[in-house]
């Protein structure tokens, strides 16, 4: 027997191993049975090399737990270890065989997996001791056993095995002992071995026999040796990536379609992306990439490794230039691991680009689903809105599609407003702001439907991006405001009486919203009243409440602005009826005011004739009087006009009408509407 000392450079290597040479110990289940399908791999390869002219036989990968031993037990047919290949590749710590392989065979080699060297010792993270009984494919090689406790000390004896290949043994430890479990096991190897080149049995399958499950005693293969992602896309059939897709996500729509990567140069990377229906919650998405090296799964964590927006595809990725190493700061910094997240940027916005050209019509079709990727593409990365640009929709609310280029032709000549810039009036729901939409297409333009959830943040980014342009929606401010022209309409009102309907109707919009009224001319076939509500302080506050920051604004109360309009029938009649009731009082307030305001000018210009300490104190005091008798009587007007308004069920029936149109009407303000409507007919 054969005794010594692992050739490591400190003598706390294996508790470094335990804590630190991964973020998971069930990694070790991966890191073995990847060994193994090397092992499997590097005997294909010779023999297809001619360096091999034994029968390769029964190559399956076999794995067992035995519970009353504490032990998990991998097996494998492969290329086996002679004992001097053995001391040098497990006692010599990260001089891997995979490295000698790849040297000799390196332009058969592309299924060998491992590249590093610490991925068997990755077994001490769970066990107290690890056996290896292994037994080279070379004609007369004796079969060896290699054993050690967890400690540098290490011994090698020969053993007796009857095939070639090679059985690591994990005795396991107290604080691993969940992994004896089968049900853990299987979960393991369906999580990380899914899609491995090479059968991997565990246990046997069963059947319904006599009203129970029974072994059929056929092993049970956890694998599906070769995944779509590693066929030829001419071999492949629509039905067969939808398949997979099943395969990958058992429950779920189905994908709406998918890119098939193979990329050779300059870098190796195959795999398979699909783009889901995605409509709403993107945090639920997010996470459906699985990342593999050689078939072997690294990580479903891709945030930080791939763009954020690719974040929300589906699908396979692999690449023999990502690193088996689950560390996400490590993959994150990794220059390949770089590289091909922009690559696969590229790959998928051509991809999206040839859809758009080849078959218009369906990409229209989905474009419902897909808007909300692209658009998170085209707001996170400048690479991906540059090639998106130009197949990127906007659709409007008669359910018709446009580039961005085709859709500033189409509204140019029309929406431009006086200032020559171009106007994009959008609404953000068909329904509600119908009469505001209805407005708009009366006068001639034509509105976006801009409904998704990160529509208010993309506009803001196409504001920035399109010359001279400007996203407005239709109710924030009465329809010949949307876009100012070289426009004036005339009022019937004088300005002193639009004055006073100001206090008159601002007595009844008293609520938890805050409202501004706003006197606004507008045609005598318009609406008596309505609501806007400002643009800039609106997007804030959407864009505060997805997520995009300025949280201040989240918290201010909704303000809106009850638009009266003075020459329609009703306001022009609510203005005679008050100038009937509280005409005389209004006019001899009239009176005193001006009276009052002359002798305050006056007294002002007079005192600022003089310096401020030949100013007597009776002077400042008959000032100061004067102006609390105005203030009084500017309160006692307000009185005057506020109580009417109060009074006057048309004034609150006009502003409910203008609250119901909005969908602003409810609970116990509807049934009083409701009320009032029967009275007044």
């Amino acid at each position: 027997m054969q005794t010594g000392k692992i050739g490591v450079t400190t003598e706390n290597i294996f508790p470094i191993i335990k804590k630190f040479l991964y973020s998971d110990h069930e990694i070790f289940l991966r890191e073995l049975i990847s060994n193994a399908v090397d092992a499997t791999q590097k005997l294909k390869t010779m023999s297809s090399a001619g360096d091999f002219n034994g029968v390769i036989g029964e190559t399956t990968i076999q794995v067992s737990v035995d519970k009353k031993k504490k032990t998990i037990k991998i097996s494998d047919c492969g290329i086996g270890m002679t004992k001097d290949e053995l001391d040098k590749y497990l006692n010599q710590i990260a001089f891997s065989s995979a490295n000698d392989f790849l040297d000799k065979y390196k332009d058969q080699s592309s299924a060998i997996i491992g590249h590093f060297g610490l991925g068997f010792y990755s077994s001490f993270m769970v066990s107290d001791k690890v056996e290896v009984i292994t037994k080279s494919y070379q004609e007369g090689a004796q079969a060896v056993k290699w054993s050690c406790d967890g400690s540098p000390e290490f011994s090698i004896e020969d053993v007796e095995k009857e095939n070639r290949g090679t059985d690591v043994i994990l005795y396991i430890d107290k604080e691993s002992k969940d992994f004896l479990e089968e049900s853990k096991i299987e979960q393991l190897l369906k999580k990380y071995c899914k899609f491995l080149p090479v059968d991997i049995a565990f246990g046997k399958d069963k059947e319904w026999k006599d009203g129970k499950m029974v072994e059929t005693g056929k092993d049970k293969i956890i694998n599906n040796t070769k995944p779509a992602w590693t066929l030829k896309p001419a071999d492949l059939k629509d039905e067969d990536y939808v398949k997979f897709y099943r395969e990958l996500y058992p429950s779920g729509d189905e994908p709406l379609f998918n890119i098939h990567l193979n990329v050779d140069y300059p870098f190796k990377l195959t795999g398979i992306l699909y783009f889901p229906k995605i409509k709403n919650n993107i945090e639920i998405q997010k996470n459906k990439i699985q990342l593999y090296c050689n078939q072997v799964f690294v990580t479903d964590s891709v945030e930080g490794i791939v763009p954020e927006f690719l974040t929300l595809l589906h699908g396979v990725i692999d690449s023999p230039d990502i690193p088996l190493n689950v560390s996400r700061s490590y993959l994150q910094s990794d220059s390949n691991v770089k590289k091909i997240s922009s690559h696969i940027t590229k790959k998928v916005a051509d991809r999206l680009g040839d859809i758009f050209k080849n078959n218009r019509d369906e990409f229209e079709k989905k474009w419902d689903n897909l808007k909300l990727f692209i658009e998170y593409g085209m707001m996170t990365d400048e690479k991906f809105y540059e090639k998106a640009s130009k197949f990127a929709l906007l659709k409007n609310t008669d359910e018709r599609y446009f580039t961005f280029e085709e859709y500033e032709k189409l509204i140019k000549e029309n929406q431009t407003d006086k200032n020559k810039t171009l106007i994009y009036l959008y609404s953000t729901n068909k329904t509600d702001q119908y009469t505001y939409i209805d407005k708009a297409k009366n006068k001639g333009y034509d509105v976006l439907l801009l409904d998704g959830q990160l529509d208010v943040h993309l506009i803001n980014q196409l504001e920035s991006k399109l010359k001279e342009s400007r996203f407005v929606r239709v109710d924030s401010d009465v329809v010949d405001k949307l876009i100012e022209k070289d426009e004036t309409r005339e009022s019937k009102l004088s300005d002193e009486l639009k004055d006073d309907l100001k206090s008159v109707f601002n007595v009844s919009v008293k609520s938890k919203e805050v409202f501004n009224v706003v006197i606004e001319t507008l045609d005598e076939k318009d609406a008596p009243a309505l609501i806007t509500q400002s643009e800039f302080m609106r997007r804030m506050k959407e864009m505060a409440q997805t997520g995009g920051g300025m949280n201040f604004y989240g918290e201010l109360p909704d303000s809106y602005n009850l638009v009266v309009n003075p020459n329609h029938p009703l306001v022009i009649k609510i203005s005679e009826g008050l100038q009937a009731e509280a005409g005389a009082s209004l006019d001899e307030n009239n009176t005193q005011r001006k009276r009052l305001k002359d002798e305050i000018d006056f007294m002002d210009k007079e005192q600022k004739k003089k310096k401020a300490d030949e100013i007597i104190q009776v002077e400042k005091d008959d000032l100061e009087n004067l102006r609390k008798e105005l203030s009084a009587l500017e309160n006692s007007r307000k009185d005057i006009l506020e109580s009417y308004g109060a009074a006057n069920k048309v004034v609150k029936q006009i502003i409910d009408l203008a609250l119901l149109a909005n969908n602003m009407l409810r609970g116990e303000e509807l049934s009083t509407f409701v009320k009032r409507s029967v009275d007044l007919l």
